[in-house]
C-alpha cells in the first residue's frame, strides 16, 4: 500500500467509526504505517530472501554483480553501516549484514567474552538478529519522519513542486532494512536442535543461515586448530533441518550457507555409515589414515574396515578421535561441497587458510564441473595477515617471473619499510581488486568480513583514550571525533535525533496536538549542529 493510498483508506476508516475518532489524523495513521513497513520478522525474512534469490540471479549473468557485508555486533553498528552506504552510494543494492557467532561469543554472552566453540547462549544469535532490524526499522522511521517534516514545511511555504518532489521521495523510499546472512555455528546440537535455533532466526528476521560441518560440541573457529568434521549424512540431516524450518515458516526462498572447514579439519569423531561402494559414507572413510592388520593383530575396540579384500583399522588418537591422511584436505572440501549442493544447499562457504584467488578457484572448478552454477560465501577474515599474504604472493610471483627481489626480505614484507616500494604497491593493488577478480575467476558470489566492527571499535577507542586522557584533554574528542561528525555529515552527530526524539515529537503532537510537550524546542541543544 502506497502512503496516498494509505491515507485515503484510513480517512473511510475513521470516517465510519460515526466522529468517536474524530481526534485522529489519518495522515498522521499513514505516517506511521509508513515508518513501520516491516510488522514481523518473517516479513523481513520474506522480503530479504527474494533479495537475495535476485541478487544471486544477477551473478550468475554477471559475475560483476558481487555481494558484499560487513559483520555487525550490535543493532547501532548495523544501524550506521547502513545509513553510511545509503549516504555514500544512494543505494542499499547488494550490501547485506553478516551476524558472526565469533562476535556473539566474544561480545554479547552472558557469560562474558568467550572463545568462538558454540559455549555461548544460542538464544543470544535470535536476539541479535531481532536487534540489528529493531535498528535498521528505527533509522528508517527517523529518515521517513525528516521527510514528513519537510513535506509539512514545503506545504505551509505553498511550494506545490517541492511538496511534490517529496511525496515522490516518500512513495520510492529504499528501506535500510537488506538481508542478513546468520551465523548458527554447527546447529547447536543434534538436529532437532538445529531446527528449533533455526526456526527462532527465521522468526527474528533471518533470510539466510550459515550452517557449518563440524562437531558441535567439539566446534573451533574456522581459523584456530582443533577441528573435527562430521560425516555428510550427518551434516546433511541438519541442513534438511534448516530447510524445514524455512518450509514451516513460509519462506520458500530462505538461503541455506553450507560452511565445510574440511581444509584445516584433520579429525573426525565418527566412522561414517556405508552400505554401498562409494557413497558418500565410503568416500569420506576413504579419506581415514589406516594401517592394514590381520585378525591376528586386531585390539579390542579397533574399528575395522574392509576395503578391496584388505582389513583396515582406522589409526585412532589418544582423544578417541580419527584423523584423516595428511594433503587430502581440498579433496575433502570439494566432496562436501558437492554433497550439499546436492541436497538443498544454496551457496557454499569453503574456509581457507589465507586469501589465494588461485587456491579458491582450483576448488571451485572442481565443484563446477559437477554443480555449474555453484557459487559461494567467502569469509575476508581479519584472521588472515592481508598486508603480509599479498606480499608474499607478489614476491614469489616476481620470484617465479625471474624479476629482480634482491631487494626484498620474504620473512619482513610486513615492515613498513615496504609500504611504498613497487612490491608494496601492486600488493595493495591486488588487495583492493580482491574481492571483484576472485568473483570472477573462483565463483565468489558474496564477500564478508566476520569481525570489522570488533576491530574498528577497538581501533576508535584507543586513538580517542590516546588523545582524551593525555595533552590533548578535551581537543582529543572535539577534533578527533565531533568536529569529523559535523563535516563529514554523521547522522548520529544529532545523537537525540539518531535516538528517537524527533520520532517521539511526532508522536507527542499526533496524540496531544498542540498540548504536546516537545523536546525538540529552540533550547534543545542539538540544535547548534543544525548548520
Amino acid at each position: 500500500m502506497t502512503y496516498q493510498t494509505s491515507i485515503t483508506t484510513m480517512t473511510q476508516t475513521i470516517a465510519a467509526r460515526d466522529g468517536t475518532w474524530a481526534g485522529i489524523d489519518a495522515e498522521s495513521v499513514a505516517r506511521m504505517q509508513v515508518q513501520n513497513r516491516f510488522r514481523t520478522g518473517l516479513d523481513i525474512a520474506r522480503y530479504t530472501a527474494a533479495i537475495m534469490r535476485r541478487d544471486m540471479a544477477a551473478y550468475d549473468a554477471d559475475p560483476a554483480n558481487y555481494t558484499q557485508s560487513l559483520g555487525c555486533w550490535h543493532g547501532f553498528i548495523a544501524q550506521q553501516k547502513m545509513i553510511s552506504i545509503k549516504k555514500h552510494f544512494g543505494t542499499t543494492d547488494r550490501r547485506y549484514l553478516y551476524l558472526s557467532g565469533w562476535m556473539v561469543a566474544a561480545l554479547r554472552s552472558e557469560f562474558g567474552p568467550l572463545p568462538d566453540q558454540s559455549m555461548h547462549e544460542k538464544t543470544a544469535v535470535p536476539a541479535l538478529i531481532e536487534e540489528l532490524y529493531t535498528f535498521l526499522r528505527q533509522a528508517d522511521a527517523r529518515e521517513l519522519g525528516m521527510l514528513f517534516r519537510d513535506l509539512d514545511a514545503a506545504r505551509a511555504a505553498g511550494n506545490a513542486i517541492e511538496e511534490q518532489r517529496l511525496l515522490n521521495a516518500v512513495e520510492n523510499y529504499q528501506t535500510h532494512v537488506v538481508p542478513v546472512i546468520a551465523d548458527i555455528d554447527a546447529g547447536f546440537g543434534n538436529a532437532e536442535a538445529t531446527y528449533l535455533l533455526a526456526r527462532k532466526m527465521i522468526e527474528a528476521g533471518a533470510c539466510a543461515l550459515q550452517i557449518e560441518n563440524q562437531v558441535s560440541d567439539e566446534k573451533q573457529c574456522g581459523h584456530q586448530d582443533g577441528k573435527v568434521t562430521v560425516p555428510h549424512e550427518d551434516f546433511l540431516a541438519k541442513v534438511r533441518a534448516c530447510r524445514y524450518a524455512f518450509l514451516e515458516l513460509g519462506v520458500e526462498d530462505g538461503i541455506i550457507v553450507t560452511r565445510t572447514d574440511s581444509l584445516g579439519a584433520g579429525l573426525t569423531k565418527q566412522i561414517a555409515v556405508s552400505t554401498t561402494p562409494g557413497d558418500l559414507g565410503d568416500q569420506y572413510n576413504s579419506y581415514l589414515d589406516c594401517e592394514e592388520i590381520d585378525p591376528a593383530t586386531a585390539r579390542n575396540g579397533d574399528v575395522i574396515l574392509n576395503r578391496d579384500g584388505k582389513l583396515l583399522r582406522p589409526k585412532r588418537l589418544p582423544s578417541n578421535l580419527f584423523q584423516f591422511r595428511a594433503g587430502t584436505g581440498e579433496d575433502r572440501c570439494v566432496m562436501d561441497c558437492i554433497a550439499s549442493l546436492q541436497n538443498g544447499a544454496d551457496l557454499l562457504w569453503i574456509e581457507t587458510e589465507k586469501p589465494h584467488i588461485e587456491q579458491i578457484a582450483g576448488m571451485v572448478d572442481r565443484i563446477r564441473d559437477v554443480v555449474p552454477n555453484a557459487k559461494l560465501v567467502y569469509n575476508n577474515s581479519p584472521s588472515f595477515n592481508w598486508t603480509l599474504n599479498f606480499r608474499q604472493q607478489v614476491f614469489d610471483a616476481w620470484a617465479a617471473d625471474g624479476r629482480d627481489v634482491t631487494a626484498y626480505d620474504r620473512a619482513r614484507l610486513m615492515s613498513v619499510d615496504y609500504d611504498c616500494t613497487p612490491l608494496g604497491d601492486e600488493a595493495d593493488e591486488q588487495i583492493r581488486t580482491f574481492q571483484a577478480d576472485s568473483a570472477k575467476r573462483a565463483g565468489i558470489f558474496h564477500h564478508l568480513i566476520t569481525l570489522p566492527t570488533y576491530h574498528t571499535a577497538a581501533l576508535s577507542t584507543d586513538n580517542l583514550a590516546k588523545e582524551y586522557f593525555g595533552e590533548a584533554g578535551m581537543l582529543g574528542y572535539v577534533k578527533g571525533v565531533q568536529r569529523k561528525e559535523i563535516r563529514e555529515g554523521i547522522a548520529c552527530v544529532r545523537h537525540q535525533s539518531m535516538s528517537g526524539s524527533d520520532i517521539g515529537d511526532d508522536h507527542k503532537e499526533y496524540f496531544a496536538g498542540e498540548a504536546a510537550l516537545k523536546a525538540g524546542g529552540a533550547h534543545n541543544t542539538m540544535n547548534q549542529f543544525a548548520a
